[in-house]
């Protein structure tokens, strides 16, 4: 499956240029080339997390992802002068694995923390805050009100996620934490009593639990953290550019200057309802 999804990441970065006067170069990169050899900086390659409604999830086709995430890198690509096209390319584990390798040139929505910076470029400033909280079955009481609380008790995550690099560092010496490959698989063990807490994101994880029909399961008032969420860029994307980035930047300013997220995030709660129903 995961060279199928590989597979559609070179025949999509080949046919999105549309003329006769270029040629897509198969290699680790999977990029496109005009006839000087020249990548094609006019289109670009985005993917996120598959499993974070409504910012993003994985769209009918199978083939791309879709949600509010998707919709605000597609304005500002087109503010910018760019197509940005926006693709399933596997787990958020497997997302970040080809923003390491330049195979995808912008990730839509990740948070900061210091080891991401030494692969992708970030764009300021963050369009969309977040809440990460705890979760536990519902006739569970850990009364979690700090960090300090959870020490000694087993909880999960998703795979290869951050919630900010405070909290992050305080759990890899303090805390015994499992991951799991999906939210998914997270909430249903959850449900079921396989593990004493979750840590995931306020909204997605409500999103999801009303898709699974898990309503046995309840979240804690008091945040793990409260982390923004960032457009960034491949440091191996042949179109980073600081002129590029520029654009890019300016696009971003100024649809966070307008507050365009409310309206992409309330159309894309009724979206992931409407297809969930």
């Amino acid at each position: 499956m995961m060279s199928i999804r590989i597979a559609f990441l070179a025949v999509l970065l080949a046919t999105v240029v549309g003329s006769g006067s270029v040629r897509a170069q198969s290699g680790k990169s999977g990029s496109v080339s005009d006839a000087d050899g020249q990548r094609d900086c006019s289109r670009l390659v985005a993917s996120g997390n598959p499993d974070y409604p409504p910012y993003l999830w994985v769209a009918k086709d199978g083939q791309t992802l879709q949600g509010a995430a998707a919709d605000f890198i597609k304005r500002a690509g087109e503010l910018a002068g760019i197509e940005v096209n926006v693709v399933y390319s596997g787990n958020w584990g497997r997302v970040q694995q080809h923003m390491r390798d330049g195979t995808i040139d912008l990730i839509a929505g990740a948070f900061l923390t210091l080891p991401r910076l030494e692969y992708m470029d970030y764009f300021y400033p963050a369009f969309q805050g977040t809440r990460t909280v705890i979760w536990t079955h519902d006739n569970l009481d850990l009364r979690y009100s700090q960090w300090s609380d959870l020490v000694g008790i087993d909880g999960l995550t998703v795979i290869n996620n951050s919630f900010g690099q405070a909290f992050d560092t305080y759990a890899r010496h303090n805390l015994t934490i499992s991951e799991v490959p999906s939210l998914e698989q997270g909430l249903q063990m959850l449900s079921l009593g396989r593990a004493e807490y979750l840590i995931y994101e306020e909204f997605p994880g409500k999103a999801v639990a009303a898709h699974e029909n898990i309503t046995n399961i309840r979240s804690y008032d008091t945040p793990v953290s409260t982390e923004n969420l960032y457009l960034t860029m491949s440091h191996k994307s042949e179109c980073n550019t600081g002129e590029l980035r520029g654009r890019l930047s300016r696009a971003v300013f100024d649809l966070v200057s307008r507050n365009v997220m409310t309206e992409m995030l309330e159309a894309s709660i009724r979206e992931w309802g409407d297809q969930t129903n």
